[in-house]
């Protein structure tokens, strides 16, 4: 199985908490320690992992990043999640899906922020695609604090034959369009939800624009441009929260 380096203090203790992954070796900075490095020391040593020293210079050659604040480890790669998997987990949990389609999301910084507002947004799965689309890397984990870790990240071949077999399952599929005349605050967002972000520059494509079943806006004051990706998403994500909290506080 493929091995990658991860790094940041976040993103190797959540990996050690999820225990999703094989850790082979922890590393820490020589002279860098403090509190939180300590305790993934502790931890690692109670999983019986190996951990060694290295120079700074030498960490961050295995990191290829200078943010690595200190601790890196080495590990199995990211374990990619199936569609229908997650539709079945969450159908044996007796709960109705929430997912997050991403359209050619191509910055890590706004896959990794997207992750993570999705994972304390109760969202149950994140869709992208293999082409044109960041990777749930080492990066973006560490951008997500983590949260990469805890969440279910499916690729699929095609985002539209995807919706489409998501339809099937009654799922609605909602899209995030800056020029759609429904706002996010006057529609249904609860229930069985797929919701679709488009790509940072054009947007969601024609075609899974007609596959949705509505679109939605943010409403803006400033004529200055539609909101950043992730901005956007964390909006509409918390929406659909929103809702549902109110539902489950009046049940």
């Amino acid at each position: 199985m493929k091995t990658e380096i991860l790094y940041g203090y976040h993103a190797v203790y959540e990996a050690l908490r999820a225990g999703r992954r094989t850790f082979h070796e922890v590393y820490i900075g020589k002279q860098k320690s403090n509190k939180r490095i300590e305790h993934i020391r502790l931890t690692a040593n109670r999983k019986k992992l190996p951990v060694k020293e290295l120079s700074p210079a030498k960490l961050q050659a295995i990191t290829g990043n200078p943010s690595h604040q200190g601790i890196a480890a080495s590990v199995t790669s990211y374990p990619l999640a199936d569609v229908g998997d997650i539709l079945e987990s969450v159908s044996s949990d007796g709960r109705l899906p929430f997912l997050l389609i991403l359209d050619h999301i191509v910055d890590p910084h706004n896959l990794g922020a997207l992750i993570r507002t999705a994972l304390c947004a109760g969202a149950d799965g994140v869709i992208v695609p293999k082409d044109r689309s960041a990777y749930p890397s080492p990066a973006v984990c560490k951008i997500s604090c983590g949260a990469l870790e805890h969440m279910f990240v499916a690729q699929v071949n095609n985002v539209v034959r995807c919706v489409n077999s998501l339809k099937e399952h009654d799922v609605w599929i909602v899209g995030l369009d800056p020029k759609a005349p429904q706002s996010i605050y006057a529609a249904p967002l609860k229930g069985a939800l797929g919701l679709v972000i488009g790509g940072e520059e054009k947007g969601l494509r024609p075609l899974l624009r007609k596959t949705c079943d509505f679109l939605i806006s943010i409403p803006q004051r400033a004529t200055l441009g539609s909101l950043n990706a992730s901005v956007a998403g964390a909006i509409a994500m918390y929406e659909s929260y929103r809702q549902r909290w109110v539902d489950e506080q009046l049940s």
